[in-house]
């Protein structure tokens, strides 16, 4: 597999380095539009357009044209667009645009990742693409947190019924069904983990059993990437090619669990040294106060009058000296 004859910065808005961009899996996901020779694409959830500049790099080689789906797209994607006319960006939610604009040939789905947003987007698409037509189907997101466990943009827009409770300020972690204090920061994500009706996978799996024909791959690789379609598509045995290899590979999944483990479990010390330094923070301040308090300057000169007079004391009390010694250290 070739890389792209371009180069992209997979973490131009990911300063963490987490890997949350699908960019991530350009590699792989590119090839498998050539190979189905796409000369239309729409992204769902371009939010800063790292991926949108992927593909209207590789839509200028291709000859293929580009939208971007998001209803509050960031600067950098404004100013993608602004840059490159060949690129149409869409500032409406992908329910509302889905509807109406020209079924491309490929469609990107990484917008807000839940099961009714994702079934509502299929729901829609299967609609105007009942069959053999539909167009192939890209998706991120797929394995943890999220694959399994809703999470919302803006809980209101999602009805009530459909709607888990939320983890309202605590986090989670990969192995654990519920929530933690210290966890990974999601907290607009569902809070728990599992069961129907629960997380982005649950909703593509159920579009693809209820359809003839529509083959479902999952490479389990920067929070799980997936790509649908019907496997009569003449172009069909060309894209297995190029995925069954990764089609939820063990060694694949090991490494991602490794990976979201570790990412947890650095985010959760990265929260105790934070309180650690806030605590330090209070501690220094509190005896940068005694320093400056005239009490305590009584208290001192005091204990010391008793200690030269013979007089004893159950407790000491701590000299400025020994304070000023604990701030330098």
């Amino acid at each position: 597999m070739t890389r792209p004859a371009y180069e992209f910065d997979p973490y131009l808005n990911d300063p963490e380095g987490w890997g949350v961009s699908l960019a991530q899996v350009a590699e792989i996901m590119l090839p498998c539009l050539d190979a189905a020779a796409v000369k239309s694409v729409a992204e769902v959830g371009a939010f800063a357009g790292d991926l949108t500049r992927v593909l209207v790099a590789w839509g200028a080689e291709a000859g293929a044209r580009v939208q971007a789906i998001d209803p509050a797209p960031q600067p950098g994607l404004e100013q993608l667009a602004a840059e490159h006319p060949q690129l149409e960006l869409i500032r409406e939610t992908s329910i509302d645009a889905l509807p109406r604009i020209e079924l491309p040939d490929a469609i990107v789905i990484d917008g807000d990742h839940n099961y009714y947003t994702v079934s509502e987007e299929l729901r829609l698409i299967g609609g105007r693409a009942p069959g053999v037509e539909l167009p192939m189907l890209l998706f991120h997101d797929v394995r943890w947190p999220h694959g399994r466990r809703d999470d919302y943009f803006d809980p209101d827009q999602i009805p009530a019924d459909a709607r888990h409770r939320t983890a309202d300020g605590d986090g989670i972690v990969p192995g654990d069904p519920g929530v933690v204090v210290g966890g990974l920061p999601y907290p607009r994500s569902a809070a728990h983990e599992g069961g129907p009706g629960n997380g982005v996978l649950t909703a593509i799996e159920d579009f693809v059993a209820a359809r003839e024909g529509v083959r479902l791959a999952v490479v389990p690789i920067f929070f799980g990437f997936a790509v649908a379609w019907h496997t009569d598509r003449p172009w069909s045995e060309q894209v297995a090619a190029i995925l069954d290899p990764l089609d939820r590979n063990p060694v694949l999944e090991r490494l991602e669990a490794n990976r979201v483990t570790h990412l947890a479990r650095g985010y959760q010390r990265q929260t105790e040294l934070w309180e650690l330094q806030r605590r330090l923070t209070r501690q220094q301040q509190l005896l940068e106060r005694l320093l400056d308090s005239s009490a305590f300057a009584v208290a001192e000169k005091l204990s010391r009058l008793r200690a030269g007079a013979g007089i004893a004391t159950e407790q000491s009390v701590v000299s400025k000296d020994e304070i000023r010694a604990a701030l330098r250290d």
